[in-house]
């Protein structure tokens, strides 16, 4: 099968992105955890919390239209 360069363009930059959100989400993560170390004000840490989700559900997205899904 031969797949034109747009298609292999477009799908390096979903990989791109992809990789990007997911290095987000882990910041973000991390950043939750600092917070629950030190006490931070809750509604600081649920607005953390809520990006965090968003971004997972991007990141899930995103793998569905990148990562063929293949059953055996």
């Amino acid at each position: 099968m031969h797949i034109t360069p747009d298609i292999e363009q477009s799908d390096a930059n979903g990989r791109v992105k992809l990789a990007k959100l997911i290095l987000e989400h882990a910041d973000i993560d991390y950043a939750i955890g600092a917070m629950v170390k030190v006490g931070c004000d809750p509604l600081r840490m649920q607005r953390f919390k809520k990006k965090k989700l968003t971004l997972k559900d991007e990141i899930e997205q995103l793998k569905s239209q990148v990562i063929p899904d293949i059953t055996a």
